[in-house]
């Protein structure tokens, strides 16, 4: 189902839902474990029932699970979806972060073109502990895999061969499919390879002399601080296409 899709498929919820989905997603990206109601309840002030009944509308809508019996609840794909979409649609015009600014002057440091793209890519490595990667020509730079199988998702190793499949055929897939906005994120099952790994690819086209539909991201779990990654590999792409093409 493509990005576009799934903003019909995607059931509207309620304010108060929305910001309790929210919140789950980002302590769970921060805790890496279910996120209870007794936390939530703080968070909002309110009792737990009044979460308990929140999160039993969420999860019947499919956007939260219960992984255990008697825990909390983590998001699911298509409570990521909404998140995601519901980031790239409210987003402020913010000023530049640390990170954005480190960022940036790491790629302005000159030198030829592909030591820029590599620069790019081990940066984005450093500041969002995700793998990194960018297509130089027909080959696809990665760096960082210890930092994805580093990962709490990926320690029992049951998904490594299929991150390791999706890996493989990424290059010849970016090439073919050509993803054409500026930012493109697959979430889980939304990725055309490796569906079943549990990652998430976040990635930024740019004009490059080796392509004009060059791209540079991250890949990492699904739990991710999205709102920081994303802000990243956009100004990635940004910086790039700049620095490669003239300001």
């Amino acid at each position: 189902m493509s990005q576009l899709a799934l903003l019909g498929y995607l059931k509207m919820i309620s304010e108060r839902q929305n910001q309790i989905l929210k919140a789950i997603i980002e302590q769970y990206a921060e805790v890496a474990s279910p996120v209870g109601s007794n936390l939530l309840a703080k968070l909002f002030n309110v009792s737990s029932a009044t979460i308990r009944a929140e999160m039993v509308e969420l999860e019947r809508n499919g956007y939260i699970s219960q992984p255990h019996t008697s825990a909390g609840r983590v998001p699911t794909d298509k409570g990521y979806r909404h998140y995601v979409n519901e980031f790239s649609e409210n987003q402020p015009v913010a000023s530049e972060n640390r990170a954005e600014r480190a960022l940036a002057i790491r790629v302005q440091e000159g030198g030829i073109p592909e030591r820029i793209i590599r620069n790019a890519v081990d940066t984005l490595v450093e500041l969002t502990h995700n793998l990194g990667l960018a297509t130089i020509g027909n080959q696809l730079y990665m760096s960082g895999l210890g930092n994805l199988f580093g990962q709490p998702e990926f320690l029992g190793g049951a998904q490594v061969k299929q991150v390791a499949d999706l890996l493989d055929n990424l290059e010849p897939w970016l090439r073919e499919a050509a993803p054409n906005q500026p930012l493109n994120v697959y979430i889980g099952q939304e990725n055309p390879i490796g569906g079943s790994a549990g990652v998430s690819l976040i990635i930024s086209r740019f004009r490059s002399g080796f392509s004009d539909s060059s791209y540079i991201g991250v890949l990492g779990p699904t739990r991710q601080q999205y709102h920081d990654v994303m802000l990243l590999v956009r100004r990635a792409g940004q910086e790039l296409e700049e620095t490669l093409n003239g300001r």
